[in-house]
């Protein structure tokens, strides 16, 4: 098999979004001729653990893990949190804080640690990395980010050897959601510019997860961009009998940050709870996953807060028990200018159970595309509150009629082994020119 060395900052037992992705490719690499060997970091930060990962890790796998030194002790103690406490991913704020203390610490994230905490990881690893390949050469590297150091270790790597790199990019850089709140510098700003196009320019081949994305990257530099979705395992969803709630029960999986949360479709729900005694009794909301302070702020301001359940997380078996057994599964969207290419991990997984989604984010965007062609639910418009109305009543009528049935919509060409096809065809393609 040609070898493939994979440079991820999140690998089991790191929980959450960021470490699916590459943890399904590396299963299913060996099935198309290609050996992984993951390079992670011994100590990391991550938000949270899930060992019921490990059941995905590839037998016999190489990972080498390295130790890893992050500022986050130090950032703690100043933000006022405990050393045991967990650092929450985007602008997620999961406690009040002080604004002043809040305020500094964003500017530091910034402008100090660029493209972010971990770039002391980054000559260690090249360094490393250096020895470990001329002695176990490999066929091609593969980074993904964020965080964006691991690209930056690639480019090290790359500006060495002659070895095909392929960068991957989970979500944007200078064009993620949060990228403006980050109180840059124009020479810090400047500076993850310049990193970006480095990266964008020097890889010889660029994923990325969406379309509108990819045409984003263009804007930035003009190349060929491959788009890669996320997608679902089968083998996750051989889920027998699910038991669907009786209530009317809509749920969202994964963490909700302040971008996320959707105060219209809470207003609406409210409205119709006033109007509608029957829909009052049967609601019920439930949140698997890291929320934003505001979310419970709202839901108390609109009277919603004794229909919600708050689940701080769950092993992933556990979320997809739970997302085949609600009525109906909610896929809220940042409200932030890179929404049109946002397309959350969870939505292929939402598929997958088939069950019905209620999507609140633009209805020309790469989320409402797969939702409208897998024909498995509803798009509504951030400020349509009659649509979001009229979804609700549609959702609601089909439940009382025991019509809300799983769909039946194509979404085959999500499947994390077919998804893996398209990586090994790339990784062929740089290895035959070489």
């Amino acid at each position: 098999m040609k070898r493939v060395l994979i440079i991820t900052y999140y690998w089991p037992p790191s929980g959450g979004a960021g470490v699916q992705r590459w943890l399904k490719f590396t299963k299913y690499l060996r099935s198309y001729g290609w050996e992984p060997v993951i390079f992670t970091p011994e100590n990391p930060e991550f938000p949270d653990s899930d060992e019921s990962l490990f059941k995905d890790v590839p037998p016999g796998i190489e990972v080498i893990r390295t130790p890893i030194w992050e500022p986050y002790n130090a950032y703690k103690r100043f933000i006022g949190q405990k050393k045991e406490d967990k650092i929450q991913a985007g602008f997620l704020s999961v406690k009040k804080k002080n604004p002043l203390v809040e305020s500094i610490s964003v500017w530091i994230r910034g402008n100090l640690f660029i493209p972010d905490a971990r770039k002391f990881w980054i000559r260690p690893s090249i360094r490393f990395l250096l020895k470990y390949l001329t002695a176990n050469p490999v066929d091609a590297i593969i980074s993904t980010g964020p965080p964006h150091s691991m690209h930056m270790i690639a480019l090290g790597l790359k500006k060495k050897l002659t070895i095909p790199w392929l960068a991957d990019f989970r979500d944007p850089w200078t064009q993620i959601d949060f990228y403006h709140q980050l109180r840059l510098t124009k020479r810090a700003d400047k500076k993850h510019h310049d990193m970006e196009r480095l990266v964008l320019s020097t890889a010889n081949r660029v994923t990325i997860v969406s379309w509108n994305w990819a045409l984003d990257l263009n804007q930035i530099y003009p190349r060929q961009y491959d788009v890669i979705t996320n997608g679902f395992d089968p083998d996750d969803f051989i889920i027998p009998d699910p038991k669907v709630a009786r209530t009317f029960e809509l749920t969202h999986i994964g963490s909700l940050n302040k971008d996320r949360n959707p105060k219209l479709l809470w207003e609406v729900l409210a409205e119709i709870c006033s109007e509608n005694e029957a829909f009052r009794d049967d609601l019920r909301l439930r949140f698997i996953g890291k929320c934003d302070i505001t979310l419970f702020q709202d839901l108390e301001k609109y009277n919603l807060v004794s229909h919600a359940e708050k689940i701080e997380y769950m092993p992933h078996e556990a979320v997809l028990k739970e997302s085949a057994g609600s009525q109906v599964l909610l896929l809220l969207l940042n409200n932030t200018p890179n929404v049109m290419g946002i397309v959350p991990g969870k939505l292929f997984e939402y598929l997958a159970t088939r069950r019905p989604v209620l999507c609140i984010g633009p209805t020309n965007g790469d989320s409402a595309r797969i939702i409208r062609e897998a024909n498995a639910g509803i798009t509504c418009n951030f400020e349509d509150k009659t649509s979001m109305k009229n979804a609700l009543f549609l959702l609601y009528d089909k439940y009382k009629q025991g019509l809300l049935q799983n769909q039946e919509g194509e979404i085959e060409a999500f499947s994390r082994k077919g998804l893996t096809g398209k990586i090994s065809s790339i990784l062929n393609e740089l290895t035959e020119v070489r």
